[in-house]
């Protein structure tokens, strides 16, 4: 006999590459590194980073952690703007065409839309609020009691299985049936979101889950054009 369902599904998007056509922190270090805020080396390792993490070859928690050291002892306030200037002039413009189509979807069906991401707290509130979305999961900075970042992050990380903790936590919390809810993404790293849901969805994927996604028989969308599938 089947169990009840325990609520309502909701609807979870990754933010890179699938909302948006960008990788938003490669693009946020290239950001920084234009207005000095960065090294050329921090630069490099950053983009060599990004490159192993979009073929799912990297020990992401090991790099996080040296990004977000780098970070140690600066306001909230001071990165909340320079990522509001950032966002604006990079990420806004990279919104994907066919992703409003989706959203407009789940609007419509009175599913909670929630975004779910490694990115920061900073950019996925923006994200949020510029695209609607009822709520965000993100990676959190703890910080001192006068506001300035510690240079970590809380664990587990919200990457990988760390997706998944986040989301359960968040569908207890607000009776959200999470296996028959929805997930977007294009990452490999997603693989346990992905298995989670009863209603994965692959949008523009790297090499690996494109290949997974086929096996399996998962539906795959194109988000580049103005078309998009629910």
């Amino acid at each position: 006999m089947t169990a009840p369902s325990s609520g309502r599904p909701a609807a979870f998007f990754d933010l890179d590459r699938t909302l948006i056509g960008v990788n938003s922190a490669f693009q946020y270090a290239r950001y920084e590194r234009r207005r000095g805020r960065l090294s050329l080396l921090q630069y490099l390792r950053a983009s060599v980073w990004m490159g192993l993490y979009h073929l799912s070859l990297v020990d992401m928690e090991r790099a996080f952690a040296e990004a977000v050291r780098q970070y140690r002892g600066a306001h909230v306030d001071e990165l909340r703007q320079i990522t509001a200037d950032f966002f604006h002039e990079h990420v806004i413009p990279s919104f994907q065409p066919g992703a409003e189509t989706v959203l407009a979807h789940h609007r419509e069906q009175g599913r909670p839309l929630v975004l779910l991401t490694a990115s920061s707290p900073y950019m996925s509130e923006l994200a949020a609020e510029t695209w609607d979305l009822d709520d965000w999961l993100c990676n959190q900075f703890p910080t001192d009691e006068d506001g300035c970042l510690h240079g970590t992050f809380e664990r587990p990380m919200c990457y990988g299985a760390g997706k998944v903790h986040r989301a359960r936590r968040w569908a207890k919390k607000h009776g959200i049936d999470l296996d028959e809810s929805y997930f977007y993404t294009d990452s490999f790293s997603d693989l346990p979101m992905l298995e989670k849901v009863n209603n994965p969805r692959v949008v523009n994927p790297d090499p690996r889950l494109k290949r997974t996604a086929e096996r399996r028989g998962w539906q795959v969308e194109d988000w580049s054009g103005s078309q998009a599938s629910t």
